[in-house]
């Protein structure tokens, strides 16, 4: 059986799609709001505060104090001051932060765009970061190994600077942009037991959710200050929660346990960089061998079957295969999964066109198009929308494939960037229609 598509394009051109449809966005929209406890939230908010994704543990909470104003430098192109425009709008209606853009002087969080070469100077593995005390990449360069930009020895943020890539797709960008402006703001830590938030480092969800928005809306409450406690914050965020999400109050606790370091690691080598072949498929079924004997049902069961999933599939796809549909179960059964579930079915998806089995891709596709549109996924929204689009021309409803195809290709453009990535995309999921593979048609 030939490989099924992955989510990230190769750069290889093809001169099957001379013009391409310009670039759709999404719309700023609010988040639904949460589903939780506020048992499990009060949890949640204390581990996000007071620990880092190190494991290393902080003993003030701190939060910016007063009017927060950000300020965009650099080369920055307009599409990324129109998500900033949008985000701190989102900010100030659902977290209810007094939070405004300033075009010159001092800000409080400085947001300079830069090559994502520079970034990878100081960082090698990260696609952007936020660092305190400090407004420019080149005062950090300065400072960064001082006790100034030590996330461990913080007693306050009066000055922070996040840095973006700006030879980055749009979505790519953007995703940046929310993670690290909330983190700036808020949470230093990553969960990977929360399902529904951009603090997971499982990268699932790329923009705030209405879980994000709660937890910093907590972290801004008049009761809690800068310099408190992990026990004096512990001790208000009941009355705080009670106030902000009543409906928690009753709310059964899922009491997810603690992640272990050792999954986290084995996850992160699989996935990450720099590991050879054989270190990616060791760590990715232990992974998969920590989670299964923790006992584990959740979406972190099922993200390791999806990496394992991920690792094997170029050697062995009937492998994968088991595996993508073990994580598609344990999704299944996770709440708030939606779009842990979407980014699953795109490879169930890819296994039924490479097999000829057009009605099964677009069943398998048709549940996801809204749930890849709602969280503005666009690089996951072309990628369904491409396979639908194969599924089509294998029934022989051409003219509807050729609509669904140009659509698709409007979105690819804001999640994969260039014309080049985006012709890629599509002339790889095309290769999997049995009517098209091997003659390079689009």
């Amino acid at each position: 059986m030939a490989t099924a598509p992955v989510e990230q394009p190769s750069r290889a051109a093809t001169e099957a799609v001379p013009m391409l449809p310009p670039m759709k966005t999404f719309r700023s929209q609010s988040a639904l709001p949460p589903s939780v406890s506020n048992r499990d939230l009060a949890r949640d908010i204390l581990d996000l505060a007071f620990e880092l994704e190190s494991g290393s543990s902080l003993s003030t909470f701190t939060r910016v104090e007063g009017p927060i104003t950000v300020r965009l430098t650099g080369p920055a192109p307009i599409s990324l001051s129109m998500e900033l425009e949008n985000l701190l709008g989102r900010l100030r209606r659902e977290a209810g932060l007094n939070i405004s853009l300033v075009q010159s002087g001092a800000a409080t969080i400085t947001i300079e765009a830069v090559q994502h070469a520079q970034i990878r100077r100081f960082l090698p593995s990260a696609a952007c970061f936020v660092a305190p005390n400090v407004s420019s990449l080149t005062e950090y360069a300065g400072a960064r190994r001082s006790p100034r930009t030590d996330w461990t020895r913080l007693q306050n943020r009066q000055k922070l600077a996040i840095f973006l890539p700006v030879d980055t797709p749009p979505q790519e960008m953007r995703d940046c942009l929310h993670e690290e402006l909330a983190q700036a703001l808020g949470p230093l830590n990553d969960l990977y037991r929360l399902s529904d938030s951009v603090f997971n480092d499982d990268n699932v969800h790329t923009v705030l959710t209405g879980y994000d928005m709660l937890v910093l809306r907590a972290f801004y409450a008049p009761e809690l200050r800068t310099g408190m406690s992990r026990a004096e914050v512990a001790r208000r965020l009941p009355d705080i929660l009670a106030r902000l999400n009543p409906a928690g109050i009753n709310q059964s606790a899922l009491r997810r346990s603690d992640t272990p370091r050792a999954w986290i690691d084995a996850i992160q080598t699989a996935l990450g960089p720099g590991a050879s072949k054989g270190a990616r498929l060791a760590n990715a079924q232990k992974a998969v061998n920590i989670a299964r004997t923790a006992g584990w049902e959740d979406h972190r069961r099922a993200f390791a079957h999806y990496a394992l999933g991920r690792v094997v599939q170029s050697r062995d796809p009937d492998v994968a295969l088991s595996h993508f549909l073990a994580a598609q179960r344990y999704y299944a059964q996770t709440p708030g999964a939606e779009l842990h579930r979407a980014q699953v079915a795109q490879q169930l998806a890819a296994y039924a066109l490479l097999e000829g089995r057009a009605q099964a891709a677009l069943d398998l596709i048709g549940p996801h198009l809204n749930v890849a549109r709602r969280h503005e996924n666009a690089a996951l929204l072309s990628t369904l929308m491409l396979l639908r689009a194969e599924a089509l021309d294998l029934k022989g409803l051409t003219a509807e494939a050729r609509l669904v195809r140009l659509d698709s290709l409007g979105w690819a453009r804001y999640g994969f960037g260039s014309d080049a990535a985006v012709r890629a995309k599509a002339q790889e999921i095309a290769t999997l229609n049995p009517l098209k593979r091997g003659n390079g048609r689009l």
